[in-house]
């Protein structure tokens, strides 16, 4: 079992990007940690890494979030080993262009909604149980401020990652004064390779690195909601005030994701 100072975090989608980045950070300061991603080499690589930090061994899972069987097969097992995460990440998540006049990319949608919304469910529940019963943690969604309005070519993206904030704010009252917090954390732009595509100007654009030190901060305040970086709040939070007319005049020029 992990010692009383040693905090135990698990993160999804921890392969790469901001996933990578939160589970440095979390070794710096010496967390157990329970990494989740699909690519094996990849999670083998970064559980190289952080054992070359001298923080202690990742326990790895290779799977699909997705796979509801799976994820309970690892929250079983990394429970069994050092008890009841203090914080679990649902980070998991895909970014694609999709039309809806398209049928190929029906999948596409079906696939971002999986990913992004049931995955973040089905990472929560597999872990939910051990926290409640402990009377601790948080729960920690990745949104994204495309879920505060609708982005053209990003509709899947933008209507998965709405579902999920609103998924998140229902399980932080469900839970109120079970000593179990939900934190959800929208993102702006954090250059990443799901942002690598994007051929269009990102404003406040910031590095993951940046970017896992302030989600890390928001998590420990349990922030029950936070923009980052705060400038992209700010503006993210006047869009979602302008009126219709002046919103779709305005973003229907505005250029898309890559299909």
């Amino acid at each position: 079992m992990a010692q009383n100072n040693t905090q135990n975090v698990v993160i999804t989608g921890a392969s790469s990007g901001i996933g990578e980045a939160l589970a440095k950070h979390y070794a710096k300061s010496g967390a157990q940690l329970g990494l989740i991603a699909r690519r094996a080499d990849f999670l083998l690589r970064l559980q190289a890494e952080i054992m070359a930090m001298g923080a202690p061994k990742p326990f790895i899972y290779d799977l699909d979030v997705r796979d509801r069987s799976a994820l309970k097969h690892a929250a079983s097992d990394f429970v069994t080993r050092f008890g009841a995460p203090d914080i679990v990440i649902a980070n998991a998540g895909v970014s694609r262009g999709t039309l809806t006049e398209i049928e190929d990319d029906l999948t596409a949608f079906q696939d971002v909604f999986d990913i992004n919304v049931m995955g973040t469910v089905n990472t929560f529940h597999a872990f939910l149980g051990a926290m409640q019963h402990a009377k601790n943690g948080t729960l920690v969604g990745i949104a994204s401020v495309a879920g505060f309005r609708g982005i053209p070519g990003s509709s899947a993206y933008s209507a998965s990652k709405a579902a999920a904030i609103k998924y998140c704010e229902s399980l932080r009252v469900e839970l109120r004064g079970t000593g179990v917090s939900v934190v959800t954390i929208c993102p702006g732009y954090i250059r990443t390779p799901m942002t690598a595509v994007n051929t269009f100007k990102m404003p406040f654009l910031i590095d993951a690195d940046d970017a896992a030190a302030r989600f890390a901060r928001s998590i420990a305040a349990r922030t029950s909601f936070t923009v980052i970086p705060w400038n992209m709040g700010i503006a993210a939070r006047v869009l979602r005030m302008v009126p219709n007319w002046l919103y779709d005049r305005v973003f229907s020029h505005m250029p898309r994701k890559p299909r």
